[in-house]
Protein backbone atom coordinates (compact mmCIF):
# COMPACT_ATOMS: atom_id res chain seq x y z
CA UNK A 1 0.00 0.00 0.00
CA UNK A 2 1.32 3.11 -0.93
CA UNK A 3 1.20 5.88 1.72
CA UNK A 4 0.83 8.75 -0.73
CA UNK A 5 -1.80 7.35 -2.06
CA UNK A 6 -3.33 6.54 1.15
CA UNK A 7 -3.13 10.16 2.36
CA UNK A 8 -4.54 11.88 -0.52
CA UNK A 9 -7.50 9.03 -1.07
CA UNK A 10 -8.29 9.72 2.68
CA UNK A 11 -7.98 13.67 2.12
CA UNK A 12 -10.75 13.50 -0.68
CA UNK A 13 -13.33 10.27 1.94
CA UNK A 14 -12.06 12.41 4.66
CA UNK A 15 -13.50 15.86 3.50
CA UNK A 16 -17.35 14.59 2.80
CA UNK A 17 -20.48 14.96 4.97
CA UNK A 18 -21.36 11.74 6.27
CA UNK A 19 -23.08 11.51 9.74
CA UNK A 20 -24.94 8.84 11.01
CA UNK A 21 -28.23 8.25 8.47
CA UNK A 22 -27.16 10.76 6.16
CA UNK A 23 -23.97 8.81 4.64
CA UNK A 24 -25.23 9.59 1.17
CA UNK A 25 -22.07 11.26 -0.34
CA UNK A 26 -19.74 9.17 0.78
CA UNK A 27 -21.41 5.74 -0.59
CA UNK A 28 -22.10 7.54 -3.65
CA UNK A 29 -18.22 8.05 -3.75
CA UNK A 30 -17.08 4.48 -2.11
CA UNK A 31 -19.21 2.73 -5.25
CA UNK A 32 -17.51 5.08 -7.85
CA UNK A 33 -14.46 3.71 -6.23
CA UNK A 34 -14.85 0.09 -5.62
CA UNK A 35 -17.16 -0.73 -8.98
CA UNK A 36 -14.26 -0.70 -11.30
CA UNK A 37 -12.18 -2.95 -8.66
CA UNK A 38 -15.11 -5.36 -7.63
CA UNK A 39 -16.91 -8.20 -9.66
CA UNK A 40 -19.92 -6.66 -8.23
CA UNK A 41 -21.23 -4.15 -6.26
CA UNK A 42 -24.43 -3.18 -4.88
CA UNK A 43 -25.81 -1.29 -1.93
CA UNK A 44 -28.97 -2.04 0.58
CA UNK A 45 -31.90 0.30 1.59
CA UNK A 46 -29.84 1.48 4.69
CA UNK A 47 -26.69 2.43 2.82
CA UNK A 48 -24.24 -0.70 3.55
CA UNK A 49 -22.28 -1.22 0.19
CA UNK A 50 -21.36 -4.79 -0.47
CA UNK A 51 -18.00 -5.34 -3.11
CA UNK A 52 -17.30 -9.04 -4.28
CA UNK A 53 -14.24 -10.46 -5.35
CA UNK A 54 -14.42 -14.18 -6.33
CA UNK A 55 -11.16 -15.64 -5.83
CA UNK A 56 -9.19 -18.82 -8.07
CA UNK A 57 -10.18 -21.46 -6.30
CA UNK A 58 -13.42 -22.54 -4.25
CA UNK A 59 -13.00 -21.83 -0.29
CA UNK A 60 -14.98 -19.42 2.45
CA UNK A 61 -16.74 -16.57 2.42
CA UNK A 62 -14.84 -13.70 4.07
CA UNK A 63 -16.20 -10.33 5.06
CA UNK A 64 -14.00 -7.41 6.00
CA UNK A 65 -15.88 -4.43 7.07
CA UNK A 66 -14.83 -0.45 7.67
CA UNK A 67 -17.36 1.89 8.43
CA UNK A 68 -18.30 5.07 6.58
CA UNK A 69 -20.04 7.56 9.21
CA UNK A 70 -18.77 10.24 11.15
CA UNK A 71 -19.76 11.55 14.52
CA UNK A 72 -21.87 15.12 13.95
CA UNK A 73 -25.14 16.54 14.96
CA UNK A 74 -28.53 17.34 13.50
CA UNK A 75 -30.74 20.12 13.22
CA UNK A 76 -33.21 19.99 16.33
CA UNK A 77 -34.62 23.38 15.90
CA UNK A 78 -34.25 26.67 14.08
CA UNK A 79 -35.46 29.95 16.45
CA UNK A 80 -36.95 33.25 14.71
CA UNK A 81 -33.21 35.15 14.57
CA UNK A 82 -32.12 32.01 12.15
CA UNK A 83 -30.03 30.41 14.62
CA UNK A 84 -30.04 26.56 14.78
CA UNK A 85 -30.19 24.37 18.00
CA UNK A 86 -28.53 20.63 17.56
CA UNK A 87 -28.78 17.51 18.69
CA UNK A 88 -25.58 14.96 18.87
CA UNK A 89 -25.47 11.86 16.24
CA UNK A 90 -23.09 9.52 17.75
CA UNK A 91 -19.60 10.65 20.70
CA UNK A 92 -19.52 14.30 19.82
CA UNK A 93 -18.23 16.02 22.86
CA UNK A 94 -19.79 19.48 24.02
CA UNK A 95 -16.39 20.97 25.03
CA UNK A 96 -15.42 20.62 21.05
CA UNK A 97 -18.03 22.07 19.32
CA UNK A 98 -17.61 25.68 21.07
CA UNK A 99 -16.10 27.62 18.15
CA UNK A 100 -15.85 25.26 15.93
CA UNK A 101 -16.22 25.62 11.95
CA UNK A 102 -19.11 23.57 11.12
CA UNK A 103 -20.86 21.93 7.66
CA UNK A 104 -24.71 22.60 7.81
CA UNK A 105 -26.11 20.59 5.18
CA UNK A 106 -23.76 21.99 3.00
CA UNK A 107 -23.58 25.58 4.19
CA UNK A 108 -20.94 27.07 6.22
CA UNK A 109 -21.27 28.01 10.25
CA UNK A 110 -20.13 28.32 13.28
CA UNK A 111 -20.54 26.97 17.01
CA UNK A 112 -21.55 30.26 19.15
CA UNK A 113 -19.29 31.61 21.75
CA UNK A 114 -20.61 33.35 24.02
CA UNK A 115 -17.71 36.53 24.53
CA UNK A 116 -15.84 36.28 27.09
CA UNK A 117 -16.00 40.19 27.95
CA UNK A 118 -20.00 38.88 28.56
CA UNK A 119 -19.19 35.78 30.99
CA UNK A 120 -19.59 35.79 34.61
CA UNK A 121 -16.81 34.24 36.41
CA UNK A 122 -19.22 31.17 37.09
CA UNK A 123 -19.69 30.70 33.60
CA UNK A 124 -16.08 30.81 32.79
CA UNK A 125 -15.45 27.57 34.75
CA UNK A 126 -18.58 25.52 32.68
CA UNK A 127 -18.94 24.22 29.74
CA UNK A 128 -22.31 24.76 27.66
CA UNK A 129 -24.88 21.66 27.18
CA UNK A 130 -25.94 20.39 24.11
CA UNK A 131 -29.47 22.10 24.64
CA UNK A 132 -27.67 25.76 25.13
CA UNK A 133 -25.24 25.29 22.14
CA UNK A 134 -26.31 27.20 18.52
CA UNK A 135 -25.16 27.32 15.26
CA UNK A 136 -24.85 30.85 13.56
CA UNK A 137 -25.39 30.31 9.40
CA UNK A 138 -25.46 33.66 9.03
CA UNK A 139 -29.21 34.18 8.29
CA UNK A 140 -31.36 36.75 10.24
CA UNK A 141 -34.57 34.73 10.59
CA UNK A 142 -35.98 30.90 10.39
CA UNK A 143 -37.62 31.64 6.63
CA UNK A 144 -34.04 32.53 5.36
CA UNK A 145 -32.82 29.08 6.79
CA UNK A 146 -35.44 27.06 5.36
CA UNK A 147 -34.86 29.03 1.95
CA UNK A 148 -31.13 27.96 2.20
CA UNK A 149 -32.98 24.23 2.11
CA UNK A 150 -32.15 23.65 5.78
CA UNK A 151 -34.62 21.67 7.54
CA UNK A 152 -35.14 19.90 11.02
CA UNK A 153 -33.10 16.63 11.37
CA UNK A 154 -30.08 17.88 8.48
CA UNK A 155 -26.88 16.81 9.07
CA UNK A 156 -24.35 18.99 10.99
CA UNK A 157 -20.45 17.94 11.02
CA UNK A 158 -17.00 19.64 11.91
CA UNK A 159 -14.92 21.25 9.02
CA UNK A 160 -11.39 20.38 9.34
CA UNK A 161 -8.58 19.43 6.60
CA UNK A 162 -6.74 16.41 6.93
CA UNK A 163 -3.10 17.74 7.11
CA UNK A 164 0.07 16.67 7.85
CA UNK A 165 2.94 17.45 10.85
CA UNK A 166 6.39 17.87 9.72
CA UNK A 167 6.74 14.26 9.81
CA UNK A 168 4.67 12.79 7.22
CA UNK A 169 3.39 10.09 8.25
CA UNK A 170 1.83 11.80 11.10
CA UNK A 171 -1.81 12.91 9.94
CA UNK A 172 -4.38 15.03 11.62
CA UNK A 173 -8.10 16.14 10.56
CA UNK A 174 -11.94 15.07 10.96
CA UNK A 175 -13.42 11.25 9.84
CA UNK A 176 -10.13 9.80 10.45
CA UNK A 177 -12.71 7.41 12.22
CA UNK A 178 -13.20 5.32 10.14
CA UNK A 179 -12.81 6.92 6.45
CA UNK A 180 -9.14 5.85 7.07
CA UNK A 181 -10.49 1.86 6.91
CA UNK A 182 -12.24 2.59 4.08
CA UNK A 183 -9.13 3.52 2.00
CA UNK A 184 -7.40 0.22 3.54
CA UNK A 185 -9.99 -1.65 2.02
CA UNK A 186 -10.26 0.02 -1.35
CA UNK A 187 -6.38 -0.81 -1.76
CA UNK A 188 -7.00 -4.14 -0.63
CA UNK A 189 -9.52 -4.50 -3.51
CA UNK A 190 -7.33 -3.09 -5.88
CA UNK A 191 -4.35 -5.49 -5.24
CA UNK A 192 -6.75 -8.43 -5.35
CA UNK A 193 -8.95 -7.80 -7.99
CA UNK A 194 -6.35 -8.41 -10.88
CA UNK A 195 -4.37 -11.28 -8.87
CA UNK A 196 -7.33 -12.95 -7.39
CA UNK A 197 -4.62 -15.57 -5.95
CA UNK A 198 -7.00 -16.75 -2.67
CA UNK A 199 -9.84 -19.43 -2.21
CA UNK A 200 -13.17 -18.01 -1.85
CA UNK A 201 -15.16 -15.27 -1.71
CA UNK A 202 -14.23 -11.66 -0.34
CA UNK A 203 -17.15 -9.41 0.30
CA UNK A 204 -16.01 -5.95 1.66
CA UNK A 205 -18.69 -4.34 3.51
CA UNK A 206 -18.62 -0.43 4.14
CA UNK A 207 -21.01 -0.27 6.86
CA UNK A 208 -23.23 2.84 7.91
CA UNK A 209 -24.38 4.13 11.20
CA UNK A 210 -21.87 2.67 13.69
CA UNK A 211 -21.77 6.33 15.41
CA UNK A 212 -25.17 5.25 16.45
CA UNK A 213 -24.80 1.35 17.90
CA UNK A 214 -23.61 -0.61 14.94
CA UNK A 215 -26.44 -0.67 13.05
CA UNK A 216 -25.60 -1.20 8.94
CA UNK A 217 -23.10 -3.78 10.39
CA UNK A 218 -25.49 -5.87 12.14
CA UNK A 219 -27.99 -5.65 8.65
CA UNK A 220 -24.90 -6.53 6.79
CA UNK A 221 -23.90 -9.75 8.43
CA UNK A 222 -27.18 -11.08 8.38
CA UNK A 223 -27.32 -10.55 4.48
CA UNK A 224 -23.35 -11.49 3.59
CA UNK A 225 -23.94 -14.80 6.26
CA UNK A 226 -19.74 -15.05 6.25
CA UNK A 227 -17.81 -17.89 7.32
CA UNK A 228 -15.49 -15.38 8.92
CA UNK A 229 -15.33 -11.76 9.54
CA UNK A 230 -12.93 -9.13 9.88
CA UNK A 231 -13.47 -5.63 11.28
CA UNK A 232 -11.23 -2.78 10.30
CA UNK A 233 -11.37 0.67 12.91
CA UNK A 234 -9.71 3.05 14.56
CA UNK A 235 -9.40 3.04 18.16
CA UNK A 236 -8.39 5.48 20.84
CA UNK A 237 -5.12 5.29 22.47
CA UNK A 238 -3.50 6.49 25.30
CA UNK A 239 0.19 7.89 24.85
CA UNK A 240 -0.71 11.55 25.49
CA UNK A 241 0.17 13.59 29.16
CA UNK A 242 -3.37 13.14 29.79
CA UNK A 243 -3.73 9.79 29.58
CA UNK A 244 -0.48 8.08 30.21
CA UNK A 245 -1.67 6.35 33.25
CA UNK A 246 -4.83 5.56 32.41
CA UNK A 247 -3.69 1.54 32.60
CA UNK A 248 -4.50 1.63 28.56
CA UNK A 249 -1.31 1.15 26.75
CA UNK A 250 -1.65 1.40 23.41
CA UNK A 251 -0.25 4.14 20.92
CA UNK A 252 0.23 5.49 17.46
CA UNK A 253 3.25 4.78 15.46
CA UNK A 254 3.42 0.94 17.18
CA UNK A 255 1.72 -1.01 14.81
CA UNK A 256 -1.87 -2.23 14.59
CA UNK A 257 -4.09 -2.61 17.58
CA UNK A 258 -6.07 -6.36 18.39
CA UNK A 259 -8.83 -5.60 20.86
CA UNK A 260 -8.81 -8.78 22.99
CA UNK A 261 -12.01 -7.49 24.73
CA UNK A 262 -13.89 -3.53 23.68
CA UNK A 263 -16.96 -2.38 25.11
CA UNK A 264 -18.80 -3.12 28.18
CA UNK A 265 -20.46 -6.40 29.42
CA UNK A 266 -23.53 -6.37 27.87
CA UNK A 267 -22.36 -4.12 24.53
CA UNK A 268 -19.33 -5.44 23.35
CA UNK A 269 -17.31 -8.60 22.26
CA UNK A 270 -14.66 -10.81 23.45
CA UNK A 271 -12.47 -11.45 20.40
CA UNK A 272 -12.80 -15.19 18.94
CA UNK A 273 -9.64 -16.53 20.61
CA UNK A 274 -9.45 -18.86 17.00
CA UNK A 275 -8.88 -15.57 15.27
CA UNK A 276 -6.60 -13.95 17.96
CA UNK A 277 -4.11 -16.53 17.71
CA UNK A 278 -4.49 -16.18 13.84
CA UNK A 279 -3.73 -12.67 14.03
CA UNK A 280 -0.61 -12.83 16.46
CA UNK A 281 0.33 -15.95 14.49
CA UNK A 282 0.70 -13.97 11.07
CA UNK A 283 2.03 -10.74 12.51
CA UNK A 284 4.89 -12.71 14.17
CA UNK A 285 5.82 -14.53 10.82
CA UNK A 286 5.53 -11.15 8.56
CA UNK A 287 7.64 -9.94 11.48
CA UNK A 288 4.87 -6.54 12.21
CA UNK A 289 4.99 -4.80 15.58
CA UNK A 290 1.29 -5.24 16.89
CA UNK A 291 -0.46 -4.20 20.20
CA UNK A 292 -3.15 -6.07 22.32
CA UNK A 293 -5.48 -4.46 23.80
CA UNK A 294 -8.14 -4.45 26.64
CA UNK A 295 -10.85 -1.32 25.82
CA UNK A 296 -14.08 -1.25 27.74
CA UNK A 297 -14.95 2.13 26.61
CA UNK A 298 -15.06 1.82 23.38
CA UNK A 299 -16.59 -1.13 20.42
CA UNK A 300 -16.27 -1.88 17.11
CA UNK A 301 -19.19 -2.98 14.60
CA UNK A 302 -17.14 -6.55 15.74
CA UNK A 303 -19.60 -6.28 19.03
CA UNK A 304 -22.56 -6.60 16.27
CA UNK A 305 -21.27 -8.85 13.29
CA UNK A 306 -20.09 -11.59 15.77
CA UNK A 307 -23.65 -12.22 17.22
CA UNK A 308 -25.46 -12.34 13.81
CA UNK A 309 -27.59 -15.78 12.45
CA UNK A 310 -25.75 -18.87 14.59
CA UNK A 311 -23.01 -16.43 15.28
CA UNK A 312 -19.97 -15.24 13.25
CA UNK A 313 -15.69 -16.56 13.54
CA UNK A 314 -14.91 -12.77 13.47
CA UNK A 315 -12.15 -10.47 15.08
CA UNK A 316 -10.92 -7.06 14.49
CA UNK A 317 -7.78 -4.87 13.12
CA UNK A 318 -7.69 -1.82 14.79
CA UNK A 319 -5.56 1.39 14.49
CA UNK A 320 -4.75 3.73 17.27
CA UNK A 321 -5.81 7.45 16.93
CA UNK A 322 -5.33 10.34 19.15
CA UNK A 323 -7.56 12.97 20.40
CA UNK A 324 -10.67 10.63 19.50
CA UNK A 325 -13.74 12.21 17.80
CA UNK A 326 -12.29 15.81 17.04
CA UNK A 327 -12.15 17.43 14.87
CA UNK A 328 -8.20 16.92 14.81
CA UNK A 329 -8.20 13.46 15.07
CA UNK A 330 -4.36 12.21 14.93
CA UNK A 331 -3.11 9.24 13.64
CA UNK A 332 0.17 7.55 12.31
CA UNK A 333 0.02 5.86 8.41
CA UNK A 334 2.67 3.54 9.54
CA UNK A 335 0.02 1.55 11.20
CA UNK A 336 -2.72 1.28 8.87
CA UNK A 337 0.59 -0.02 6.54
CA UNK A 338 1.44 -2.75 8.40
CA UNK A 339 -2.17 -3.52 9.17
CA UNK A 340 -2.80 -3.58 4.99
CA UNK A 341 0.04 -5.65 4.85
CA UNK A 342 -0.96 -8.51 7.61
CA UNK A 343 -4.99 -8.26 6.29
CA UNK A 344 -3.88 -9.12 2.97
CA UNK A 345 -2.27 -11.89 4.15
CA UNK A 346 -4.80 -13.57 6.27
CA UNK A 347 -7.32 -12.93 2.78
CA UNK A 348 -5.06 -14.86 0.68
CA UNK A 349 -3.78 -18.00 3.34
CA UNK A 350 -7.60 -18.08 3.79
CA UNK A 351 -7.76 -21.56 2.95
CA UNK A 352 -6.24 -22.02 6.50
CA UNK A 353 -9.32 -20.26 8.32
CA UNK A 354 -10.89 -24.15 8.11
CA UNK A 355 -8.59 -24.90 10.87
CA UNK A 356 -9.93 -23.35 13.05
CA UNK A 357 -11.66 -24.74 15.88
CA UNK A 358 -12.86 -23.94 19.65
CA UNK A 359 -12.46 -26.85 21.64
CA UNK A 360 -8.62 -27.74 20.60
CA UNK A 361 -7.76 -24.47 22.38
CA UNK A 362 -8.64 -25.90 25.59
Amino acid sequence: MNKQTFIEQLRDLASIQGTPGQEMSVVKSLVELFTPVADEVEVDHMGNIYAYIHGDHPGPKMMVSAHSDEIGCVVRDIDDQGFIRIERTGGVIESLLIGRKVNVNGHFGVIGVKAGHLQTPEERKTIPSMSELYVDVGASSKEEVYRMGIQIGDSISYISELESFTNPDLICGKSIDNRSCCVVLLELFKELYTQRDFSGTLVGVIAVQEEVGLRGAKVATYKVNPDFALVLDTIPCADTPDSMNSGYPVGIGKGPVFPALAGGSVRGNIMSPQVKNLLLRYADELNIPYQLAVMTGATTDLAAVHLEREGVLAGAITFARRYSHSPVEVAHVEDFKLGYELLKKIITDSENWGELDFISLG
